[in-house]
């Protein structure tokens, strides 16, 4: 089995840094199997974080995730998300229910703010504290919040207690390593990357194909090994292939040489700049 590296949230908890992603999961009663049994080999072979949210196929992703997680609750480490919208004091807590029914547990050990929306900041942290503190939730961060949001963020009150902050990061999406990325590791707030293949598009990148026959793995393998690479960095991918969870686990394996990282940031520049945080 492969040895999956790990990242350290805020508390000290240690979680995998490879992980396993549910976006569009759900969607198709016909592919819940095969989107269960993905999820299962995952969990198999140490990727024992799963990302979910309540966006996901409007709960259809959380209850896949319910039925993956059967008998194996206390070894995952389980990851929701709330609307915007439902993310007032009292509608961040009343959508957690929801999301805990949907997943047949009683815990959630990370629950996230999808993006901002209109309610204010502290009125949605007011929330997640509740959570907290009736043992509802273990931890509470965001997603899709650039720099300048996480340093108001910092400023309401017990808004230093964000465990991690999931953005859209790959070989091909490098923007944050100009600022946020820094930022978060020098505070010891994981970074969540999310589409860590560009939904697959960077498996047909000719440049990773080049580099990745070298090691006889896959260019996806490669783009999950640039950020398995990165301190306090998750990546979550998503696979409804067990075959292909399976690789994306081996990806933890591959030792890429000082040349060929050199080789990838001449492909893929890093960032001279700051450059507005991208979401898909």
């Amino acid at each position: 089995m492969p040895d999956i590296p790990t990242a350290t949230l805020p508390s000290g908890t240690s979680v995998p840094a490879l992980g396993l992603g549910t976006w569009n999961m759900g969607e198709d009663s016909r592919k819940a199997n095969i989107e269960i049994d993905s999820l299962k080999r995952g969990l198999d072979l140490g990727m024992t974080l799963i990302d979910t949210a309540e966006m996901y196929a409007e709960g259809g992703a959380e209850r896949i995730v319910a039925e993956a997680i059967i008998g194996r609750r206390d070894e995952t480490f389980l990851v929701s998300k709330v609307y915007p919208w439902n993310a007032s004091r009292k509608g961040v807590i009343d959508a957690c229910e929801r999301s805990l029914a949907r997943l047949g547990t009683d815990r959630l050990d990370l629950y996230l703010l999808h993006w901002r929306g209109e309610y204010p900041l502290a009125e949605t942290v007011a929330g997640f504290e509740e959570l907290r503190r009736a043992g509802k939730i273990a931890a509470w961060g965001v997603s899709n919040f650039d720099l300048s949001d996480m340093e108001e963020l910092m400023a309401v009150p017990e808004g230093r207690n964000c465990a991690a902050n999931q953005v859209l990061y790959n070989l091909s999406r490098r923007g944050i390593e100009y600022d946020l990325l820094p930022w978060c590791q020098e505070r010891g707030i994981p970074v969540m990357a999310y589409s860590p293949i560009e939904q697959g598009r960077l498996a047909r990148s000719v440049e990773l194909i080049h580099i990745a026959k070298a090691y006889q793995a896959t260019p996806a393998q490669v783009a999950l090994a640039f950020l398995l690479e990165r301190d306090g960095v998750i990546a979550i991918p998503k696979s409804a292939n067990p075959e292909r969870v399976a690789q994306n686990a081996e990806a933890a394996e591959l030792e890429i040489s000082e040349e060929d990282w050199a080789a990838l940031d001449a492909a893929f520049p890093p960032p001279e700049r700051k450059r507005p945080l991208e979401m898909i």
